[in-house]
């Protein structure tokens, strides 16, 4: 039997992106959205139910959202279902949250026509950017082994230990 993990929403920013990085030097944003389903009943009354979901994207991902979002503007997201666990620290015993880990975005809305779009993203909406927070310093990188020395990537997935995530 085969598995799968697939989130496809659109919705708004439910507060500006929150860019940080770890100490790999990896970019990590996260940011609330809120994804509103309408419907009328049976008996023609119009009902709205909200969900908020915490949303968490990598690398130059995180950076294109940070730089060209804020809250309340929509966005199209694709990505997977993730569970945290973690005690509670006052004894409350074990929590856990789901968020999602985008793995593709589109921004929604109309574009600044003045603006050029933003480089390597697909961001369809523009706004003036706002600075990310500075990156540690970095080491001068050694020149790079020859090509049979280099191993294949083994995943596309980011790649961090357990003591870069916050909790």
């Amino acid at each position: 039997m085969a598995n799968f993990n697939k989130v496809i929403l659109m919705g708004n920013l439910t507060r500006d992106p929150q860019l940080r990085y770890l100490p790999s030097q990896m970019a990590l944003a996260e940011f609330g959205l809120a994804v509103s389903r309408k419907w009328r009943t049976p008996q023609g009354e119009d009902r709205e139910e909200v969900l908020f979901v915490d949303c968490t994207a990598w690398g130059k991902q995180a950076e294109t959202i940070n730089q060209y979002c804020q809250k309340g503007k929509n966005i199209f997201i694709e990505g997977r279902l993730k569970l945290d666990q973690w005690e509670d620290k006052q004894g409350g015993g074990k929590r856990y949250k789901i968020s999602v880990v985008v793995e593709s975005f589109q921004f929604i809305g109309a574009r600044d026509p003045n603006a050029a779009p933003p480089s390597g993203g697909n961001a369809t909406e523009n706004r003036p950017a706002r600075p990310a927070p500075p990156r540690p310093a970095q080491a001068p990188e050694a020149p790079a082994p020859p090509p049979e020395a280099q191993a294949p990537p083994i995943s596309d997935e980011p790649q961090f230990k357990d003591e870069d995530i916050p909790f």
